[in-house]
Order: C-alpha cells, then sequence, then structure tokens
C-alpha cells in the first residue's frame, strides 16, 4: 500500500493506517507536525524505515508493533526504535521512560540510511513474500467483508449511504485492492482535515460534496 497522499498533507498532526498492507514510510518525511502515528499490523519489514520518521520534531506518539520489522527480539525492537526517536513519549501504548532512553543508547542500534527499495509499477507494489503470505491467512472473502465494512464505516463518518456488497464487489481484485486502499486513505486523511474546519468551512464541504454526488448520479442514471 502506498501512502503518497502524506506528501500532499505536510501540516497532518494524526495518522491512522493500522492494518492497511503499508510497507515503506517514506512519504511521511514532509509531515512536519505529524504527532501521533499508529502503524499497528501492516508489511513493515525493516527498521531502516525509521530514518523517515527521524527527522519529526514533533512526534510523541507511535504504535509499531505487529509488523515483520519488529522482530523476534521484543527488547532490541524498543531499544532501536527509542535510540533513533528519543522524543517519543509513547511506543506501543506503553509509555517511554528516562531510564529506557539512557539504555537505547547502549542496547539500541542507530539507524543511518534508509532500506533498500524494490522496484514498483503504477504506484502498485509488486508481490513481495510478505503480501503473499498474507493472502495464504486472509481470503479474497473475507478482505472484501473487511474492505466494505471499512468503507461504510467511513461513508457513515461523512453522513453518506452504505454501499451495498453486490456494487461493492464489482470491482476486478487488483482495483479492489490498490484503488480501494487509495481511496481509504485519502478518506482518512479528509476525516482528519474536517476536524480543523468551522461551521462555515463544513458547510462548504457538504454543499461541493451535494453537487458531486449529483454529478455521479446523474452520470449513472445516463449509464443505465
Amino acid at each position: 500500500t502506498q501512502i503518497s497522499i502524506c506528501r500532499d498533507l505536510p501540516n497532518i498532526e494524526v495518522i491512522t493506517f493500522s492494518v492497511n498492507g503499508i510497507s515503506d514510510l517514506e512519504p511521511l518525511n514532509q509531515c512536519q507536525n505529524l504527532t501521533e502515528l499508529y502503524l499497528r499490523k501492516n508489511n513493515i519489514a525493516s527498521l531502516n524505515e525509521l530514518f523517515y520518521l527521524k527527522n519529526l520534531p514533533r512526534l510523541r506518539v507511535l504504535w509499531l508493533s505487529e509488523n515483520p520489522c519488529c522482530g523476534s527480539d521484543p527488547h532490541r525492537y524498543r531499544m532501536t526504535v527509542l535510540r533513533n526517536l528519543p522524543s517519543l513519549q509513547k511506543l506501543d501504548n506503553q509509555a517511554v521512560t528516562e531510564e529506557e532512553l539512557s539504555q537505547a543508547l547502549v542496547d539500541g542500534e542507530e539507524i543511518t540510511a534508509p532500506p533498500a527499495r524494490r522496484s514498483v509499477e503504477n504506484g502498485c507494489p509488486e508481490s513481495t513474500e510478505s503480501s503473499a503470505a498474507e493472502s495464504t491467512t486472509e481470503t479474497e472473502s473475507e478482505l472484501l467483508n473487511f474492505s466494505l465494512e471499512e468503507t461504510n464505516k467511513i461513508r457513515e463518518e461523512l453522513g453518506m449511504k452504505p454501499v451495498p456488497r453486490d456494487k461493492f464487489s464489482s470491482f476486478s481484485p487488483r482495483e479492489t485492492d490498490c484503488n480501494r486502499k487509495k481511496r481509504n486513505n485519502v478518506l482518512n486523511a479528509i476525516l482528519l482535515l474536517m476536524k480543523e474546519l468551522d461551521a462555515e468551512g463544513l458547510e462548504i464541504i457538504q454543499q461541493t460534496v451535494g453537487r458531486r454526488l449529483q454529478a455521479f448520479r446523474k452520470k449513472e442514471l445516463q449509464e443505465e
């Protein structure tokens, strides 16, 4: 999953991308106002991805557990994260102590370079071992149910009607996997930014959404 949308949101303060198949944190490098980052249960393979978070001055909360990069040694993992991100106040929902920050200088590994990258095509990463392993544990039907539930939850928060399952499943598997995640990332970003708007701003959003929906419905009627 690509989170390139974050490059266009340099002022965003809280990002929640848990359970999203994310493997690359490079787009977060520009989010200088980021204070909280939730990345639990993704496909982040290397702690070298922390390289992109080292220059975020306001980052105080990070949730990175249940990623491949956590490895089999929880102490080494935590010490390495804290050595490279010593400004964190909370890591994986556990408060950071002064003693840990001191110990991290001894037991943690200093990260000085970003991870090596594999080539990608059209913004959708090629299948990797981690995503192949994931597909064996979650069937396409389970992924579709999760995606539909996630999408409709976001639509409900926006005051929109839920998407019927038959319409949602009309996407091809590749289109569902890549485009759906991009769409949900954009929706998550919009929801976060909407919290910053006053009543006048929300009314403008409501009017714009109304016009867009009318255009879509008109187009659907023409196609039928």
